[in-house]
């Protein structure tokens, strides 16, 4: 039985910390996972309504919707893989429940059974338990290894998204930029006018002095 409760905790990994503890006790309500899960689908799927209304209303519309595209799928795989789970895990407890019931329909039909028979049929189910386990958790494996990858993926599509954002906002600012330039160049050559008319007005010769007036004559 140990090698059943190795495979509930595997299958488990997806799963809420708690649920973990619980799956080695064989305690898990799966039930109230279930429950879980949709509620949570449920909410995941309210926000990205949400946002794609919100979208519309920015500059940036396809940009937006495409990370609120992204976080849903993200959000959602991350339900998959636990529903995934959860499915394993009842799969592993009925299994385990009609061995326990096959087991105990053979030690009453054939008390007659030899003592290596006996051990030999508990070697068979050890055996089915550990391939069992070993499938969880190769299952358990591949999901991860498929979440990392995901992951990476994304973190590409948002840093290429965030450059286009970026370079689209540079196109949209350069008119003005070069708006701004050209009003400071043309301040610059003004100011530099207005101080070269300052020196040459100071710089200028002086007029020669006006001859004195003729002396009255007398009478």
């Amino acid at each position: 039985m140990k090698k059943t409760a190795l495979a509930l905790i595997l299958a488990l990994a997806s799963l809420p910390l708690w649920a973990q503890s619980n799956a080695a006790s064989g305690s898990a309500n799966l039930d109230a996972e279930r429950s879980r899960l949709a509620a949570e689908r449920e909410a995941i799927e309210s926000r990205y309504t949400k946002e794609r209304t919100a979208c519309y209303k920015k500059f940036a519309v396809e940009d937006c919707l495409r990370e609120s595209r992204s976080r849903r799928r993200k959000e959602t795989d991350h339900i998959k893989r636990q529903e995934t789970a959860i499915n394993d895990i009842q799969r592993q407890r009925s299994g385990a429940a009609e061995l326990q019931k096959l087991d105990q329909k053979a030690a009453t039909q054939r008390p007659q059974d030899s003592r290596e028979q006996r051990e030999k049929s508990q070697e068979d189910q050890k055996a089915r338990e550990q391939r069992a386990a070993d499938h969880a958790a190769s299952r358990a494996a591949t999901a991860a290894d498929a979440a990392e990858r995901q992951r990476q993926f994304e973190n590409k599509q948002k840093a290429h998204a965030d450059a286009q954002a970026k370079s689209a906002q540079r196109s949209a600012e350069a008119p003005a930029v070069a708006t701004r330039f050209e009003e400071k160049q043309r301040r610059a050559a003004e100011h530099r006018a207005s101080r070269e008319r300052q020196n040459a007005e100071r710089t200028k010769p002086r007029g020669a002095p006006l001859p004195p007036a003729p002396a009255a004559s007398s009478p």
